[in-house]
């Protein structure tokens, strides 16, 4: 018998399979399941999965772990486990959220018995979680918003930060676990998780895709599951402490002239917000000397609403200022796969 199980399915050394993984029946008495790809090694080794559309309307990382799965991945030892639908229900409504309107990553670890979200997220930690020593969990910016590539982890844990330097992304931040998500939970497991953020909900983008392949890649090389790769020219990375939202102090009609990637320093103007007669209303300024990581794609705003997503290295802005340049010229450096 295999010591390597998913859903009552044995999967032996030398094996690659495919699984659905059951989790509910929708009203209709349709079965719901979450499809598994599994690609095991002869030879002893770490396991690793990759998940994607946890947020079931962020789909750069379903296309990502498509690109994996045609590549043909060379398993030399240990296992690899794909999950491209986490919440198939999401998918499937292209809705971030699940049917019962909560969102799978504040439900982790999850229940047996709990709402039809804990219900998902109790069977992805038994069945696949847990039998993982890493995990790369793909993830976009919200709906009307984008991300930089960009990997959050415990960069205070020295293997996760090699990892998370080995993805090769422009920004890394050293990100706080939050209550009831996947990372949490699959930390709490021993398992060491990289969250890779780049994009938007509902869109494909190829920047974000590509970088997304190449990362991955990566870390399966450096974990030697996978021979190991020509090593990519390595980025100037930035490595944030903390990040903020800078939110606007008043409704109306967006310019903007700050973008994705740029860096700044503190009190330059990221925006004007005018009036639908063109009068300006205020200046969307920096609070902080940094890099900006996401922002909102809509050019109308509501007061309070979240703008720009700006990282830093904490209360050093001197630090951040000396490499504005060297990321710049970084930015440009990332090639296609």
């Amino acid at each position: 018998m295999s010591d390597f199980v998913i859903a009552g399915v044995d999967i032996y050394p030398g094996q690659e399979k495919q699984i659905d993984l059951p989790v509910a029946k929708l009203y209709t008495d349709t079965q719901m399941s979450i499809p598994v790809h599994v690609i095991r090694a002869k030879k002893v080794g770490p396991t690793v999965f990759v998940s994607a559309a946890v947020h079931g309307d962020e789909l750069n990382g379903v296309e990502i772990i498509r690109r994996l799965m045609a590549s043909k991945l060379k398993v030399i030892c240990g296992t690899i486990i794909l999950v491209p639908m986490v919440n198939v229900y999401g998918v499937l409504n292209q809705s971030r959220y699940m049917p019962d309107r909560r969102d799978l990553n504040r439900c982790f670890p999850g229940s047996a018995k709990g709402s039809l979200a804990g219900r998902l997220a109790h069977t992805f930690m038994n069945e696949i979680v847990k039998l993982c020593d890493y995990g790369i969990d793909l993830h976009t910016g919200a709906i009307h918003r984008s991300n930089l590539p960009q990997i959050r982890a415990d960069l205070d844990d020295k293997q996760t930060l090699d990892l998370a330097k080995s993805f090769n992304v422009p920004v890394l931040l050293n990100a706080n676990l939050r209550d009831g998500s996947l990372r949490e939970s699959a930390v709490r497991n021993g398992t060491r998780v990289l969250l890779y953020e780049a994009g938007q909900a509902l869109r494909f983008d190829e920047l974000s895709i590509q970088t997304g392949v190449k990362g991955v890649l990566n870390v399966l090389s450096s974990l030697g599951i996978t021979r190991k790769r020509r090593a990519p020219k390595p980025l100037s990375q930035y490595i944030a402490n903390r990040s903020d939202w800078v939110r606007a102090n008043a409704s109306g009609f967006v310019c903007e002239y700050a973008k994705l990637g740029a860096l700044v320093e503190k009190g330059v103007v990221l925006a004007d917000i005018n009036s639908p007669m063109g009068e300006l209303i205020m200046q969307v300024k920096s609070t902080r000397s940094g890099i900006i990581i996401g922002k909102q794609n809509i050019p109308l705003v509501q007061e309070g609403e979240a703008m720009y997503h700006i990282a830093y290295y904490g209360d050093d802005e001197d630090l951040v200022a000396e490499q504005i340049e060297q990321m710049q010229d970084a930015l440009q450096r990332i090639e296609p796969i």
